[in-house]
């Protein structure tokens, strides 16, 4: 299957033409596993973006003439218009941050780790987030009717559709470039088709055993050393260039990419912070605030030498696991917004743009569970918006007998002509979201006849 070429892919060769062989995962942004950056560079010279000189360690890579022209017509195209964030309608002040951070790195203050940042949070005295804010959390996440159960029912409980949900996301903020359907099937079938993408495989396949970990272990598992080196190790299992790596803090320095922030590089120190974060994450006695202060202060401090977001990411979802709350799961986050509230946190210890993405996401998690688990809710408004269409693509996919990866391709390809470019990723997810649900008790409903919903169940299974 061809899969797209994202212009974003070539905003490194904006600053430089060339790439040494020996630095490709420090090129892209955020930072990837040496094959999904190779993987990347194949598919940019297969589109006649890139073309590769030289052999071994004297391989450079070069923006090609129609790279250079899709470049510069992207860059005229974001000069008027904002970057994609979907529908997450922000805040004014955001935005300012927003506009702040996307100016030049070299126009940027270079800024080391602030010890006072963490220093100043005293647990249960002080709150990134309001108590109006913490309240409302509160009343929409513990809609699960299951407070009283013993740790980890709920999210057990919604398991299979989580598992999805949680490690198909948190991959997509990484740039993993796999769709929601193709990671039900990798999840089926344990294993990719495509050796080509197999890195991007297994960052999804250790999502999900990371996901599994926190779930047997609701019980016992909690902000101390042994759960969190665990799951960094499952989530970095035969991604880091030395095994040792998994599950430890690191011992090298670390860069941020597009940043101006320079984590720590004192081993000693990196442990002492780490420690005293655990510690007072530990003590916060709200379960949203201490989801928040994890996803802030475990990745500024960076402890570990790839994979930090991803732990933070899944850590924030342990005292929610544990109290039965509606879990996080990162539904319709754009990666701009989330990486520019991380950027804001490294470089200006300002917590409002993430502060805001995370209420938002919780807020839409939680809807997302309430419908699932068959609890009478306000209809989605995109889905609303999209109704006809949506049923429409679906039961031409049905007629057509498409496989999964032909009906995200022809998702994407109507998308791309007949949905507005803001509205095009979220369209197509809810797409692939209607179609994983469809069953012999359903399929009515698109207007297919029998033999056609055989037909491309056998094809789709």
């Amino acid at each position: 299957m061809n899969r797209p070429v994202k212009n974003e892919w070539l905003e490194p060769f904006r600053l430089q033409a060339d790439l040494d062989a020996l630095d490709y995962e420090a090129f892209f942004n955020p930072r990837l596993p040496r094959r999904t950056a190779l993987n990347r560079l194949s598919r940019l010279r297969e589109a006649g973006l890139v073309e590769r000189h030289g052999e071994a360690r004297s391989t450079v890579y070069c923006l090609t003439d129609a790279g250079g022209a899709r470049l510069v017509a992207e860059s005229a195209r974001q000069s008027v218009t904002l970057p994609q964030r979907g529908d997450s309608s922000l805040s004014e002040s955001a935005e300012a941050l927003h506009a702040k951070l996307r100016l030049p790195v070299s126009d940027r203050t270079p800024v080391g780790y602030q010890r006072a940042f963490l220093d100043a949070y005293q647990p249960n005295q002080t709150y990134y987030l309001s108590e109006s804010a913490r309240r409302k959390l509160y009343e929409t996440g513990s809609q699960t009717g299951m407070a009283d159960e013993p740790a980890g029912t709920y999210a057990r409980h919604i398991c299979q559709r989580l598992l999805i949900d949680l490690s198909w996301n948190s991959s997509r903020l990484e740039g993993n470039t796999y769709s929601l359907l193709e990671t039900e099937q990798l999840f089926q079938a344990g294993r990719s088709g495509d050796a080509q993408l197999s890195n991007e495989a297994v960052m999804i396949l250790n999502h999900k055993a990371a996901i599994e970990f926190l779930l047997e272990s609701s019980s016992e598992a909690g902000f101390d050393r042994r759960t969190i080196l665990n799951l960094h190790a499952l989530l970095t299992a035969d991604l880091l260039r030395d095994p040792a790596a998994e599950g430890a803090l690191r011992t090298d320095p670390v860069g941020i990419g597009k940043s101006s922030y320079l984590p720590p590089a004192i081993p000693a120190l990196i442990e002492t912070l780490f420690d005293l974060i655990l510690t007072k994450a530990r003590e916060i006695r709200d379960p949203y605030e201490q989801a928040f202060f994890t996803m802030v202060h475990l990745p500024y401090l960076q402890p570990f030498i790839d994979g930090n977001k991803r732990v933070t990411r899944l850590a924030a979802n342990l005292p929610l696991f544990q109290r039965n709350l509606a879990p996080l799961s990162f539904v319709d986050v754009a990666e701009a917004d989330y990486t520019d509230g991380m950027l804001a946190i490294y470089e200006l210890n300002e917590i409002s743009l993430l502060r805001e993405v995370f209420i938002q996401a919780y807020e839409r998690s939680a809807q997302r569970y309430t419908v699932i688990r068959g609890a009478v809710g306000d209809p989605d408004p995109f889905r609303v918006k999209y109704r006809q269409a949506i049923a429409g693509q679906v039961a031409e996919i049905i007629r057509a007998r498409c496989s999964r990866r032909e009906a995200v391709a022809r998702l994407r390809r109507w998308a791309e002509d007949s949905v507005i470019e803001t509205d095009r990723k979220p369209f197509v997810a809810a797409a692939e979201e209607t179609l994983a649900g469809i069953h012999e008790g359903n399929f009515a409903r698109y207007r297919v006849r029998p033999f056609e919903f055989e037909a491309w169940k056998a094809a789709w299974d």
